[in-house]
């Protein structure tokens, strides 16, 4: 492993909760949220992530959610910036490092580029910049770049001490894990909301990186794979399989996400930014059920 290598575990992505008709910043939501997941034993946390919504929050309100989770968390943490371009991702990366009362472990940058060279010496230039190592994500479905992932673990591979971890979000996901686990020397970790964690954990992954409404239920899979590998894993991700997959809804995953995390009492609201879809009215009912067959596994 590389001396920067992220923690092994859950890291919990963060959404960032909006309230009122101009969809500002939920301070005390985000708080809740981040002590909730901070509670459940999460390895660390990321702020702005594309579950985050980071694209749609000005400079301003990204370096203000990264002030509150470094101000309410003792757990390490990973920024990501949404940007795609070095000069943007290089001043998107400086301003909320900045902002935090503490340093992020890592910094989270997409793949710009299918190219081996251009995108290698995007990451030395944000690494170099910034002297913070960076988590590589791989999520062709939000930056709209594919990489085969043997190419992606040769330029890891080249990175050095520059990347702290790999995120793999292009499916298939478990055969990629496997190939940059192999290849590289750095953490991979999987994400779309945990609904390959078996897979990815039997591959080589070194746990998860995403946002999911019970942390809990993360958390104890990775704990169980670690004790007794995939049947003991296996129990435990099994009962909550359901809620996982109805999270993790093409379109409207993040508005699904947001709105149990509001029945949770996490949030005050649910609202996305548009142009993403709400949360749809028809699935209210379902998702009550969802959640309060989540509440009977937490007291088991």
């Amino acid at each position: 492993m590389t001396a920067n290598a992220l923690d092994p575990g859950v890291w919990g992505v963060l959404a960032t909760p909006f309230q009122g008709s101009a969809f500002d910043l939920c301070e005390a939501s985000l708080a809740r949220e981040v002590e909730h997941f901070t509670a459940a034993g999460v390895t660390g946390l990321v702020a702005l992530g594309v579950f985050g919504e980071a694209a749609t929050l000005d400079q301003a309100e990204q370096a203000e959610v990264a002030e509150i989770v470094s101000e309410e968390t003792s757990v390490p943490l990973v920024f990501g910036v949404p940007g795609l371009a070095t000069r943007v991702v290089i001043e998107q990366a400086t301003k909320v490092i900045e902002a935090g009362s503490r340093r992020p472990v890592a910094i989270m940058v997409q793949v710009n580029t299918p190219n081996p060279v251009a995108l290698g010496k995007h990451l030395a230039a944000v690494h170099e910049a910034t002297g913070t190592p960076l988590v590589v994500q791989d999520y062709p479905a939000v930056s709209g770049v594919r990489i085969a992932a043997e190419t992606l673990a040769a330029v890891v591979r080249d990175a050095g001490d520059a990347v702290a971890a790999v995120k793999a979000e292009e499916p298939p996901v478990p055969p990629a894990v496997a190939t940059l686990v192999a290849n590289t020397g750095v953490p991979v970790f999987g994400g779309l909301g945990g609904v390959s964690l078996l897979d990815e954990l039997a591959c080589g992954s070194a746990g998860v990186m995403t946002g999911f409404s019970y942390p809990e239920a993360l958390v104890a899979t990775v704990n169980a794979y670690r004790d007794g590998g995939t049947p003991a894993a296996r129990a435990v991700f099994a009962r909550w399989l359901p809620l996982v997959n109805f999270e993790a809804q093409r379109g409207i995953a993040l508005a699904v996400r947001k709105e149990c995390l509001r029945t949770r009492g996490l949030f005050i609201e649910s609202a996305v930014r548009p142009p993403a879809p709400g949360f749809p009215g028809a699935l209210h009912d379902l998702l009550v059920a969802h959640l309060a067959h989540a509440d009977t596994l937490l007291e088991d």
